[in-house]
């Protein structure tokens, strides 16, 4: 009795991995996107394949457990100056009231203002990482994850970005 019950959890674990495996192919053969809009210029949709193209620079992170992570991805600052949004010298007054938010595939959502990111404010680069160990991110975690440097605890460096959407805070 007990190696028929082996026997058939080992049967159903199988297919159900098989299941998860041809599930995670179709999902993978779809690119992904991150979207760039809202109070910009020029929307940007960049597939993993544009987004590769991008110069990339490395950003170290803490885990939960305080272990040291090294990512690889595009200065997100970079993001937003190819599509046009406010920084620098305009970023004054009204504008200081605009923000980012970070949208994840999930529906989680984070902001930063934009001053936390221009190099006009800040040293600190938040990178848009779609590497991490010099491999692709794993699956819940990429394609494309926020890696937020410096900050005590990782809950706003997102999971699975979908859309960086900028805003003004009186909307």
């Amino acid at each position: 009795m007990k190696k028929h019950f082996l026997a058939i959890t080992f049967l159903i674990n199988l297919f159900i991995a098989t299941i998860s495996n041809n599930l995670y192919a179709q999902n993978s053969s779809k690119e992904a996107i991150v979207k760039v809009e809202g109070e910009v210029s020029k929307t940007l949709s960049l597939r993993i394949s544009d987004f590769e193209k991008l110069p990339h620079v490395d950003a170290v992170m803490k885990d939960r457990d305080g272990k040291n992570q090294q990512y690889s991805g595009v200065p997100v600052i970079e993001l937003l100056k190819q599509a046009g949004v406010t920084l620098g010298k305009e970023l004054k007054g009204e504008n200081l009231t605009k923000y980012m938010l970070v949208r994840a595939s999930d529906g989680y959502e984070v902001i930063f203002s934009l001053a936390e990111l221009d190099p006009a404010f800040t040293n600190r680069v938040i990178i848009l990482a779609d590497k991490k160990d010099g491999k692709p991110l794993e699956n819940g975690v990429g394609p494309f994850r926020l890696v937020v440097p410096d900050e005590n605890r990782p809950a706003r460096s997102v999971h699975e970005v979908s859309h960086l959407i900028i805003r003004f805070a009186k909307d």
